[in-house]
């Protein structure tokens, strides 16, 4: 539960007024294939992770297609 202390003591800003985005998991994710992505020059595949980190930022939901891109990308 420690980290349940750190997030209510968290001054981030709010995607949708209930969690901050360190809550948000699949932007984590995003990040990481991101970087994996633009090593590798994944065009599509960065294009995907920056819609995702966008609507994030936006408060919106990521696409279906594009958060399946994310997930399925190291496996």
């Amino acid at each position: 539960m420690a980290n349940s202390a750190a997030i209510e003591t968290a001054d981030e800003p709010c995607v949708d007024g209930d969690a901050p985005l360190a809550d948000h998991p699949s932007v984590d994710v995003a990040w990481c294939v991101l970087e994996a992505a633009n090593d590798l020059g994944d065009v599509a595949t960065v294009e995907a992770c920056r819609r995702v980190i966008d609507a994030n930022l936006n408060g919106r939901l990521a696409t279906w297609s594009d958060m399946k891109i994310i997930v399925d990308y190291f496996r």
